[in-house]
């Protein structure tokens, strides 16, 4: 951005030959971050110029885009992008998808048409999103608008999604292969994963609230397009091994594995041992496994005790020599590991 700024149309045709190359030009960073991590558009006056004299010169060479949703329009419009295929727009509150991700949409045959890649990071400000009624039909604008989505990740939306808000037939239309999503339950994990993202092989995903009740029976086949997954859960769950391990199980492809998640009503600790036997054993193509999974354990409930230097020593044995682990007396007789 700063190259094409400074450099561009300086009354040398060398110059602006080298600039207007791919590198310079392929992806295109609109936004500013602040110290505080607040997103601004960049300065009108700037942003004067490149609609007005620079976009219009290296439209075609333009793939990507980085904006901040107040600017968008003036930005989409100051030209014709016919390779532009990545999107990642900051600041997004429910007025801007009720606004632009649907039929009326000025950018309606770009997002329809052209779009595979899209980031979606929402406003800091959630007080005025808990306040607008509209806030649950944003992953259904955007999915029904964006028929060519094969990557679709949403950061900071106040609105978690549920498979209810939702209909199937929606998801049954999409071919994503990464999808990154913050849910209300397990249960809407594993609606995502009963065979109506057949080509997905990310997924990284935030659960509220674990132990919601399963009001549904859902398929629960094997997933071999699965390479990446990611599993965070927000609150404690006791699930870990009837609803967590059975998923784990069905992703025998997987690659990459990260889990975050706090266990509690347990009677033995998760250590190396556990691990191997319940989860690695399971997955011989595991390249990469990141894991945070801690535990809460009534002293009275707990069957067999094991130290620091214990646990540690079970993933010696499995051959994990990056561990970390700590085992914590708390008040009321529990121990967190």
């Amino acid at each position: 951005m700063d190259v094409l700024y400074s450099l561009l149309d300086v009354d040398n045709q060398r110059l602006d030959m080298i600039v207007q190359e791919k590198t310079f030009t392929n992806t295109l960073n609109f936004v500013l971050t602040m110290i505080t991590d607040d997103v601004l558009s960049i300065a009108d006056s700037i942003l004067d110029r490149f609609c007005i004299s620079i976009l219009p010169k290296i439209n075609y060479n333009v793939k990507s885009l980085i904006l901040e949703s107040e600017s968008m329009e003036r930005i989409l419009l100051a030209t014709d992008y016919p390779n532009l295929t990545e999107l990642k727009l900051y600041n997004v509150n429910d007025h801007i998808v009720s606004r632009y991700f649907r039929d009326e949409s000025p950018f309606r045959r770009i997002f329809q048409e052209q779009i595979t890649d899209l980031i979606l990071v929402y406003n800091r400000d959630t007080g005025m999103l808990l306040m607008n009624p509209n806030t649950k039909y944003v992953y259904e604008y955007t999915l029904k608008l964006f028929e060519n989505l094969k990557h679709f990740t949403v950061i900071g939306c106040v609105q978690l999604l549920s498979i209810h808000d939702i209909a199937s037939t929606t998801w049954l239309s999409l071919n994503l292969n990464k999808l990154c999503v913050d849910v209300c339950g397990f249960e809407d994990c594993l609606a995502l994963l009963d065979g109506r993202l057949k080509q997905l092989t990310t997924f990284i995903v935030n659960i509220d609230c674990p132990e919601d009740d399963l009001s549904t029976i859902y398929n629960i086949d094997d997933l071999p397009n699965m390479k990446c997954f990611s599993l965070t859960s927000r609150c404690s769950t006791s699930e870990y091994d009837t609803r967590v391990l059975p998923l784990l199980h069905r992703m025998r492809k997987l690659e990459e594995l990260t889990l975050n998640i706090i266990n509690d009503e347990r009677t033995t600790f998760i250590d190396g041992t556990q691990i191997n036997d319940k989860i690695l054993v399971h997955m011989p193509c595991l390249r990469k496994f990141i894991f945070h999974i801690s535990v809460e354990v009534e002293l009275h409930h707990l069957t067999h005790y094991s130290s620091n230097e214990d646990i540690q020593r079970t993933f010696i044995n499995i051959g994990y020599q990056q561990r970390c682990n700590t085992t914590q007396l708390c008040p009321g007789e529990t121990i967190n590991y």
